[in-house]
């Protein structure tokens, strides 16, 4: 191993060589057998065990779910038209629930090879990641795979395979258009004759691209007789499908040093001018240390061990860094490369290449390693997702309490998708992840990996509290009744609440009368005029202060928003979470001693107030859903309906592939809890489904009050919802 570590070392100077790539997919498209192929390539595992091995799914619930959970980093070295090259892969997740690995694995990247199944075509969770992808401006190049699947169950003849490929291209290409920074919507297009567009079977180890073929002298005609007379094996030999997908990488995803000069004022989000600015975009190795964390692992020798991206500077052992957003000093004790699961210590990774550190205790995702304690953090992650499912977990033994707490705390940094809090009316801990089986994944740990024995609820949806129209001005008292606040909610004007909901990086704290936070939120369609009234900013809520003229106003700013701020965490109607509420200040009396105008007259006064006039106005749950696409045999097709019937699925898209239907959907998250095993029963195991988050709906009228009361009841609140008078009082 040691020859292997001396040339990763020597490999990470050359950043003109260096890719720092990905695979991204819908699930079940391929990622991991690919990635096989190139650690097969690179000498890591045996050729004959590639495809078989899945050396990247190392955790035990992968390997026996038979899908990928945690984005896994290598790093290789191979050799290409006389020159060496370094590829740090990162194999991704394709399932809906471990969307975060994806968005996280997006920044440490520069390129993604996108695989699509050449049957079922561009899925719903293929467009997911190709957005992620290039938000983060993240290059991608095309791999179709299982493409002996045309001949064998569709019995395509030639023409038949070439249009089915022209058509994934066509909508891969449609989506780059739609998704790709303005600079890059044509350069970006893959395309058969540039290159960038591959074929193959991953699992077959055989791949054909244009550009391969000039060199192994084979037609697609040959190809196709090949595979029409199961010789695959054959043409794997002519045609192995690393070298199509090695010389795509090489010669079609850009260096580091490219790279950095236009991602980072994408992704850091600093003022360009500055000498962090141009160290990062030149890569500088010479320059002073930063570094973004993307993933985070807890390991019980060594304890946090931080993955990341270097886009300036030389990390060693020894190294004095920043931990930016916790504000502290630590010193680096190791520094090394993920082999899978494997850490490979090195002496040194250099800007441009993807390694990890030890010596930073608690440090999380997203945080920024810096020499120079005065840089701009990185803009947080890019996502709009969201925790939508939460079950309570218990120790069944009161003497492993500390040993869950611990548990849920190590969970929680090393999936920052995941939440934990505490229910303060009864002290169970509440885990919240993105659905059913991001949640069983993670108590698994807990029982299996922490060894506690755990007591678990059933699934709970994390529903949202909204409003339908606009209330009038309400007055609110403070409890000493000498300060009065007038307020008024109406519904945030639509255009304003999608670019919110759209909004992949918080707004942040809005500083007042500040240009910057000015700017920020016209950004999102506020007037010029109402962008210098906005005090506050709560996901796709808002505070604005109307008042004219009202003298020490400002000495209670700080207290109106955190009212605000808490009215919107907790909902009148069940405690939940709202959405696209306005918040208007009127008008306010304050009693001019300070001492009567202090938290404890402000912060009732407020929420109280706002809860009124939500009320008022008409305060509606709405649901997280999902876009389910169902893939069933023909003669399934009736019993995947029913099943979807029952379960309020919106049918959006029906199609026929081959033998197979694909049913595309909107899916409510409550209806989903059990739907595995019911749909399994329902088509005698053989229908296959994934599901990527939707957002917020509108809960149907005829089951609101029955939702609102089972909320009410499991959260130990009064059956009745007290009327917007009550909060007046």
């Amino acid at each position: 191993m040691e020859t292997m570590v001396e040339l990763v070392e020597t490999l990470m100077s050359n950043r003109a060589n260096v890719r720092n790539i990905g695979t991204v997919a819908h699930i079940d498209h391929g990622k991991t057998t690919l990635s096989d192929s190139l650690i097969a390539a690179a000498g890591l595992i045996n050729q004959d065990l590639a495809g078989k091995v899945q050396m990247m799914d190392y955790e035990d619930q992968e390997q026996d779910r038979g899908i990928t959970i945690n984005a896994a980093n290598i790093s290789m070295a191979f050799d290409w038209k006389d020159q060496k090259y370094l590829v740090n892969l990162i194999d991704t997740p394709g399932h809906v629930d471990f969307t975060g690995e994806v968005i996280r694995a997006m920044r440490a990247v520069d390129g993604v090879i996108l695989l699509v199944d050449a049957v079922e075509g561009v899925m719903p969770q293929t467009e997911t990641v190709i957005r992620q992808a290039l938000r983060e401006y993240v290059r991608p190049v095309l791999f179709i795979n299982k493409c002996d699947r045309i001949i064998k169950e569709l019995n395509a003849t030639e023409q038949q395979m070439q249009e089915k490929f022209i058509k994934v291209i066509a909508k891969v290409n449609t989506l780059i258009e739609r998704n790709a920074p303005e600079q890059f919507k044509n350069e970006w297009q893959v395309s058969i004759q540039k290159g960038t567009v591959a074929f193959g079977s991953a699992k077959r180890k055989w791949g054909v691209s244009a550009q391969y073929m000039q060199k192994s002298k084979i037609s697609f005609k040959q190809v196709y007789e090949y595979l029409k007379n199961e010789k695959e094996d054959e043409l794997a030999k002519i045609s192995p499908v690393h070298e199509v997908v090695l010389q795509m990488v090489a010669e079609h995803l850009p260096s580091p040093v490219k790279a950095q000069s236009y991602r980072i004022q994408k992704i850091w989000g600093g003022d360009m001018t500055t000498q962090p600015a141009k160290d990062m975009m030149t890569c500088d190795p010479k320059a002073p240390i930063t570094m973004v964390v993307t993933d985070v692992s807890v390991d019980p020798h060594a304890g946090d061990v931080a993955t990341g991206r270097v886009y300036s500077g030389t990390l060693a052992p020894g190294s004095i860094v920043n931990l930016l957003g916790a504000k502290r000093e630590v010193k680096v004790s190791k520094v090394g490369v993920y082999m899978g699961n494997d850490f490979i210590t090195i002496s040194k990774a250099e800007a441009g290449n993807i390694a990890a550190i030890v010596g930073t205790k608690d440090i999380y995702a997203g945080e920024t390693v810096a020499e120079n304690k005065d840089v701009k953090p990185f803009e947080s992650f890019m996502s709009n997702a969201e925790p939508v499912m939460t079950v309570s977990i218990e120790a069944k033994n009161p003497k492993d309490l500390p040993k869950l707490i611990e548990a849920l705390r190590k969970l929680s940094k090393e999936d920052p998708n995941l939440r934990t809090t505490i229910n303060q009316e009864t002290g169970e801990h509440l885990l919240s992840g993105m659905g059913e089986l991001h949640l069983e994944v993670n108590t698994y740990r807990i029982v299996n990996n922490a060894k506690i024995e755990i007591q678990t609820s059933p699934p709970i949806v994390v529903f949202h509290e909204g409003i339908e129209g606009e209330s009038a001005v309400l007055e609110a008292k403070s409890p000493n009744k000498h300060n009065k606040f007038k307020i008024k909610v109406t519904p945030m004007p639509a255009p304003i609440f999608e670019k919110l909901s759209a909004l992949t990086t918080p707004l942040g704290k809005i500083k007042f009368k500040n240009a910057e936070s000015i700017a920020k939120c016209q950004s999102v369609g506020f007037s010029t005029d109402d962008s210098k009234k906005v005090w506050a900013v709560e996901g796709t809520n808002a505070l604005i202060d109307r008042t004219r003229g009202i003298t020490a106003l400002h000495e209670i700013r700080e207290l109106v928003i955190q009212a605000f701020k808490d009215a919107m965490e907790e909902g009148p109607l069940a405690k939940e979470k709202c959405q696209g509420v306005l918040v208007e200040l009127d008008d306010a009396v304050l009693h001019e001693d300070s001492i009567h105008r202090g938290p404890a007259q402000v912060l009732p006064a407020m929420t109280r107030g706002i809860y009124a006039c939500m009320l008022q106005a008409g305060t509606m749950l709405y649901e997280p859903k999902q876009l389910l696409a169902v893939t069933v045999p023909e003669d399934q097709l009736g019993a995947a309906s029913r099943e979807l019937g029952g379960r309020r699925v919106q049918i959006t898209e029906m199609r026929q592939e081959g033998d197979s239907s694909i049913i595309i959907g909107k899916a409510p998250v409550k209806e989903l809890i059990g739907f595995s095993s019911a749909m399994r029963g329902a088509t005698q195991g053989r229908a296959n489904w994934t599901a990527e988050y939707y957002g917020y709906e509108l809960l149907p009228r005829d089951i609101q009050g029955k939702t609102v009361d089972e909320i009410r009841k499991r959260k130990g609140m009064p059956a009745e919802v007290k009327n917007w008078q009550f909060f007046l009082e």
